[in-house]
């Protein structure tokens, strides 16, 4: 009897072995996956969901106010916005900053940011997105299909990345 309680729970370990001691791996989203929907409150109280932009270009950022990266891209993220808004294109950026909204309200004025600020104490978005640091943008279509997947900062505003913008606005 000792043996057979042995042997059972030998086979058991083996079977679960991998989800209790193996590493955790996040979800790792690819050009072609669809984005996974996601509510998050704006700096208003307003719940924004990302299932109301389809039909809309969405350029996704997760950011925090304490990453210098992230500090250094949006200058380029708001030339971007002014020169797309309004034309089947937005920006969500959300922000995983722990402290919420006073500090997010705060850089937003100070840098004069006029797109959307959303935010996510929790990281709540970060399994489904499968992020592993910030900045991270994904630049979802009018389907809700992930282009790409930017990984760090870039200049937004460069005159390449702004004509990719529009050529996937002007895609049917």
């Amino acid at each position: 009897l000792v043996l057979i309680v042995i042997v059972a729970a030998a086979v058991l370990l083996m079977q679960v072995k991998d989800s209790l001691f193996g590493p955790v791996q996040p979800t790792r989203l690819h050009p072609g996956s669809e984005a996974p929907t996601f509510a998050l409150p704006g700096l208003d109280g307003r719940m924004v969901d990302l299932k109301d932009y389809r039909g809309k270009v969405v350029f996704l950022n997760i950011w925090a106010t304490w990453c210098p990266t992230c500090r250094e891209e949006m200058p380029s993220m708001e030339k971007l916005y002014q020169e797309l808004k309004g034309k089947g294109f937005e920006i969500l950026a959300v922000s995983v900053d722990k402290e919420g909204g006073k500090r997010v309200a705060a850089f937003q004025e100070a840098q004069k940011l006029n797109f959307p600020l959303l935010l996510d104490p929790e990281a709540t978005i970060a399994k489904p997105y499968g992020v592993t640091g910030v900045p991270e943008s994904y630049i979802i279509n009018k389907e809700g299909i992930i282009e790409k997947i930017v990984i760090g900062p870039i200049d937004w505003a460069d005159p390449a990345i702004v004509r990719f913008f529009r050529d996937l606005i002007q895609k049917p």
